[in-house]
């Protein structure tokens, strides 16, 4: 029984030695099975977040998109039109149609006139905003001409009246315009000194919708635009091109190095492949600038 029980200093510290490395070997296995038991997260779960995830990026890729506000397909610029991703066939059609002095009335009839194919018609469409007296005649009929003039045919240069001299119950005779659209008109008028340079300039006056300002130019046009110093696209510094509105610094070094890619533009509007360029700006900025 003695040489069972009695043990030497070196055998009790292999014993305490085997002791330790048996409670290691337990608490080994309970951390192991406690991370057995955590809850794992199936394929069908991943499937569902996936989907979620991805519809969430396909709105936040719609947000971000350019949005179309509505318009009428009557006036549609060189630079709208390719916005709307017309081609410019398609837009020079447009053109030479109301060049004639006529209108186009229905979306049918724009493509008939324009040959743009259904499937850009059918993107396009549906923003098509067309004077009341079109798509409702007898609300004009009954409302619209007792109290304003008929303003739907356009009148000649010579009929117009120049923006310039336009007093604000001249304005306010426009449908759209009261006391205080009028007095803004003015005001801008006055504030830069000399008075409207083009029509276009009707765009920085504060709280004018785009179907109010072609009903502006129907009745009234620019005959005295004040002077003002433009410079030519392909020569221009960096210190002239600042003195552009719109145009700062960073656009200026910018508009001279596409310039210098492309050695020299050969339109104004290239100036819309220029990064960072304020293209809604363009029709302003066109009015400092030559080739």
């Amino acid at each position: 029984m003695k040489s069972h029980f009695q043990f030497s200093n070196q055998q009790r510290n292999g014993i305490f030695l085997l002791l330790i490395i048996l409670v290691g070997l337990q608490c080994i296995y309970l951390f192991a099975s406690k991370s057995e038991n955590e809850p794992i997260c199936d394929d069908l779960n991943l499937q569902h977040y996936r989907k979620e995830l991805d519809s969430l990026r396909l709105v936040e890729i719609e947000n971000n998109e350019p949005k179309i506000y509505p318009f009428n397909p009557n006036y549609i610029t060189d630079y709208k039109g390719y916005t709307l991703g017309m081609s410019n066939e398609e837009i020079d059609r447009l053109h030479k149609f109301r060049a004639l002095g006529h209108w186009v009335n229905s979306p049918n009839e724009f493509q008939d006139i324009t040959k743009v194919s259904d499937s850009l018609l059918a993107k396009i469409s549906p923003y098509f905003k067309f004077p009341e007296w079109v798509t409702n005649p007898k609300s004009k009929t009954n409302s619209f001409k007792k109290s304003y003039p008929d303003f739907s045919q356009p009148k000649s240069f010579d009929q117009k009246i120049d923006l310039n001299k336009a007093t604000a119950i001249q304005l306010q005779k426009i449908y759209g315009i009261g006391e205080k659209l009028s007095q803004r008109i003015i005001d801008y008028r006055t504030k830069i000194n000399g008075g409207f340079a083009s029509d276009v300039e009707l765009n920085e006056v504060y709280g004018l919708e785009d179907d109010v300002i072609e009903r502006i130019k129907n009745s009234f046009t620019v005959k005295s635009p004040r002077p003002i110093t433009t410079y030519n696209l392909n020569t221009a510094t960096r210190d002239e091109l600042v003195l552009i509105k719109y145009i700062d610094y960073e656009i200026a070094n910018n508009i001279i190095e596409e310039r210098t890619l492309r050695e020299g533009f050969n339109s104004l509007d290239d100036l819309t492949k220029v990064e960072g360029f304020p293209i809604n700006k363009i029709e302003i900025i066109k009015l400092y600038l030559h080739l």
